[in-house]
């Protein structure tokens, strides 16, 4: 095995790492702040698992979607929601047995699929940039609807703000 071939497979059991022990912590957790943290470990070893399945739009749209805005935005709500409740945010009650019941379950159906499957192993396939190609595609074939989501985002950022003023404002 050539070194660069080592080093991807250490790479690869490092992001899925990244990815499954934040993703025990969220889940295990009790402190909502941990939990968020813990999912942006989580995003980003996505992130990174993407760029290993040579998904480059894929992991770049990860990190700036949901680290740069999802995970934002949930920590700006928490941050917020703690000053007006004025206290610790803890999540409920951890129902373990009903989860690991449910995971066993879960676990041995997938394991089933995996050694029921036939998996034909070929070679490494030759891959190209991908986010040339959709943002081509994007600005051409696809500039109607891409324009017509970007308004109706728009538009639900507006009523949203416009929902929460005069809430304010009326109490």
């Amino acid at each position: 095995m050539k070194f660069i071939d080592v080093l991807r497979t250490v790479g690869f059991y490092l992001f899925a790492l990244m990815t499954v022990v934040p993703a025990f912590i969220v889940v295990l957790s009790r402190n909502i702040q941990r939990s968020v943290f813990a999912l942006l470990f989580t995003l980003f070893g996505v992130a990174g698992l993407f760029l290993f399945l040579h998904a480059d739009f894929l992991a770049a749209t990860q990190v700036l979607i949901y680290v740069g805005g999802v995970l934002v935005l949930l920590l700006f709500g928490i941050m917020l929601t703690q000053k007006m409740v004025g206290g610790d945010l803890r999540s409920g009650k951890i129902q373990f047995i009903p989860t690991l019941v449910a995971m066993v379950i879960l676990f041995s159906f997938l394991l089933f699929l995996i050694f029921q499957t036939p998996w034909h192993s070929k070679g490494p396939a030759d891959f190209d940039q991908t986010t040339t190609a959709i943002g081509t595609l994007l600005m051409t074939q696809w500039v109607l609807p891409f324009e017509i989501a970007s308004i109706l985002l728009l538009a639900a950022l507006i009523g949203a703000v416009s929902i929460a003023r005069t809430r304010r404002t009326s109490e």
